[in-house]
């Protein structure tokens, strides 16, 4: 048998894409002499669709979209994703499916049976977990056909009460499929195969996954779809965050040359990932909503630097448009660096004050701030002017404007609501400061695009005279660190202050993050990069009385 996998980026809701996408893959399959054509998990519909699955039309949509792919499976068979609905009494409307097309019809349906509702998972809230498990057959051989988390609990190392390989094993499959919507983060990828190595090894079976690429809203998906030979060897990977198909005689995978498994990255190739995941992740979010150009506020610093250039990968430097807003306090090396990255880079900028805007908000309120001392409050006046012109430009031209606030700023709340918080999609809020820094010598590596003052330098918001963000912060170097352990670690206090910490430190940090939770329920939606983004995947109380400080 002759298997192919089709790495595709899909597009949710898009059946009439979706569809002609996958039927061009198994036409090129079978040009190329493929017997079987594997694609990912819920691919006539696209992954996640969220509440799409509440809508009766919708599900109707994706069982017609089953069919089409199914007719044009006449000479080789295929697999899809895509709900089905649940036709026992009681429990949810509807299972996450695997379909097995050949004949120009459904032959048969699989459906998944550990259903993850953590992190960005809530698959339990629109499926029914399969009660019973057995294998398909095509071509002479049984296949045990899984989706995606169904072999995540090898050995009762998961959350689940059951194993669906070791209950399809019972049956005597001769390999394994696995369709799979596995997204990125930047250290996820080799425990991701190793699981898969390990099930191939313990089946003593071949493993063929394919996984979904591609940007979906705040979520990405690398693709990396895998095949084992029977020893859990690495026979192929498919490429990172890009569309792929190749084809795999099964009666040769023991015989050809395996590749080692990937280890955990170095912090070069851990900011070559989130570099590209990102312009991936900015990419799809401007082709999948229909959006052109983009707007960025530039202000000199390494994180409005970083984005732009990202951007400017993503979209093309013609569609993406730098504003310089210089204000009361910002230096004139700020102003000098941003002109010259927009230069380097040749996009579009354009400098516009927002000094005589600040001076009207200020009189407006002078009244009121009578005989009190200058503060925050004065401070914001300045990020909001920003944000109301950079909102003008955004509505008056239809550019998207990008935020660039960092993971490390968005922690503690050293960001502005309705000022630097504004925008239509947040491309750094799940980057810590220091990897912004690293993004910015990555993007430097073969010359000098960011200019070096602006990496170099101490950062600032510039909103008052001489301000740097070590006024109110610790370094960036112990602050990632501690969040790092409050975030990805899920640590309380008193084990971050195990690590090392100092204690008054780590209770100042908390009750930042804590106090701050009402401004990231208003931000953008987030590009996720890492195993705990603060967008997608992270719900907090905001009134609750706990805040990890107790110890």
């Amino acid at each position: 048998m002759r298997i192919a996998l089709a790495q595709i980026n899909y597009h949710v809701g898009n059946f009439d894409y979706n569809a002609d996408r996958m039927l061009a893959a198994i036409n090129d399959a079978r040009n190329h002499g493929a017997d079987l054509v594997v694609f990912s998990e819920l691919s006539v519909c696209g992954y996640p669709p969220r509440d799409l699955l509440l809508s009766d039309a919708f599900i109707k949509r994706c069982m017609e979209a089953v069919n089409q792919v199914a007719a044009g499976c006449t000479e080789v068979a295929a697999i899809v994703g895509g709900p089905y609905p649940n036709t026992d009494k009681g429990g949810k409307s509807l299972h996450n499916s695997a379909f097995l097309l050949y004949g120009g019809q459904v032959q048969q349906v699989y459906h998944k049976g550990l259903l993850p509702t953590y992190d960005v998972f809530n698959e339990y809230r629109y499926f029914e977990p399969a009660r019973e498990f057995h294998t398909v057959s095509y071509g002479g051989e049984r296949i045990a056909l899984t989706v995606c988390e169904d072999i995540w609990n090898l050995d009762g190392q998961g959350m689940y009460p059951v194993n669906p390989p070791d209950i399809l094993k019972k049956e005597n499959p001769a390999l394994m499929i696995n369709i799979s919507a596995s997204p990125f983060t930047w250290n996820h990828s080799p425990g991701r195969i190793r699981i898969m190595s390990e099930n191939a090894r313990k089946y003593q079976m071949p493993l063929f996954t394919a996984n979904l690429v591609g940007g979906q809203t705040g979520l990405i998906f690398d693709g990396a779809s895998t095949v084992f030979n029977s020893s859990g060897q690495l026979v192929d990977m498919l490429p990172l965050f890009g569309e792929d198909l190749r084809i795999y005689d099964l009666s040769m995978l023991d015989t050809v040359k395996t590749k080692p498994l990937p280890t955990h990255p170095t912090q070069e190739e851990k900011c070559h990932l989130i570099y590209n995941a990102l312009v991936l992740g900015i990419r799809d979010y401007f082709r999948k909503t229909g959006l052109k150009k983009a707007l960025i506020g530039l202000s000199g610093g390494v994180d409005s630097a970083v984005t732009l250039v990202i951007a400017a990968e993503a979209l093309g430097k013609e569609n993406v448009w730098a504003v310089l807003l210089p204000g009361p306090y910002s230096t004139e090396h700020s102003v000098d660096d941003a002109i010259a990255l927009a230069t380097n880079l040749g996009v579009r900028h354009d400098t516009i004050s927002i000094n005589d805007a600040v001076s009207s908000l200020r009189n407006s309120l002078a009244s009121q701030f009578q005989d009190t001392r200058p503060g925050i409050a004065e401070e914001n006046i300045q990020a909001r002017a920003r944000a109301v012109i950079l909102m003008g430009l955004s509505n008056k031209f239809g550019h998207l404007l990008l935020n660039t606030s960092n993971k490390s700023e968005a922690a503690v709340g050293y960001s502005t609501l309705y000022g630097d918080m504004c925008g239509g999609l947040s491309v750094l809020g799940d980057v810590y400061k220091t990897d912004v820094y690293g993004l910015a010598r990555l993007i430097n590596a073969s010359g000098e695009v960011i200019p070096e003052n602006t990496i170099s330098k101490p950062p600032s918001a510039e909103l008052k005279p001489n301000q740097k963000d070590t006024d109110s912060l610790p370094e960036y170097e112990v602050l990632d660190g501690l969040l790092n352990c409050l975030f990805e670690k899920q640590m309380d206090a008193k084990e971050i202050i195990r690590e090392g910490y100092n204690s008054a430190l780590v209770r100042r940090v908390i009750k930042m993050v804590y106090g701050s939770e009402y401004k990231r329920y208003q931000s953008p939606p987030i590009l996720r990069v890492s195993s705990k983004c603060l967008g997608t995947g992270r719900e907090m109380p905001l009134d609750a009385a706990y805040g990890a400080l107790d110890y």
